[in-house]
């Protein structure tokens, strides 16, 4: 089964982050899916493909061509957990500032609990912070004199 659910969380960020194709969100994902982490308001949680295509269409907007990589997956019975790198160029204003075009790179974990052949449960744990100094929604962390700059 670690085969098939690697598999089905592969083809959910080639088909629906990489090719940008909103019809996979209702095939993957569970009606009842619960998925945290995705910066919601107030650090709620998205319920459903509905809740879900209101953050990805955001997201797409801002950036869209954004590109998601699995650098590396543990999968361990119904779950599994990817290692991912995220590049993009904000061109979209769809996260509260105006398009920068600057170009970002992010890292970040996603964790899926499959069942029955859909995502039924999501944890999203992204250096958003770094996202937001490079889009300039936060300044960026300087560094005092004679120290190391810190990492972004």
């Amino acid at each position: 089964m670690s085969n098939a659910n690697r598999e089905l969380v592969k083809l959910w960020f080639e088909q629906v982050w990489n090719k940008g194709d909103e019809s996979v969100i209702d095939r993957l994902m569970s009606p009842t899916a619960t998925v945290y982490g995705l910066g919601a308001a107030h650090g709620e949680p998205v319920s459903g493909p509905e809740g879900f295509k209101t953050f990805f269409r955001a997201f797409r907007t801002a950036f869209p061509d954004i590109r998601i990589r699995i650098m590396r997956t543990i999968c361990e019975g119904d779950m599994v957990a990817c290692h991912c790198a995220v590049t993009a160029t904000h061109t979209g204003g769809d996260l509260g500032v105006a398009p920068s075009n600057a170009p970002i790179e992010i890292y970040g974990v996603s964790i899926a609990r499959i069942e029955n052949g859909q995502i039924q449960e999501g944890w999203n744990c992204y250096d958003f912070l770094s996202l937001y100094q490079q889009i300039g929604l936060l300044p960026k962390l300087a560094a005092k004199p004679g120290e190391s700059p810190p990492l972004a």
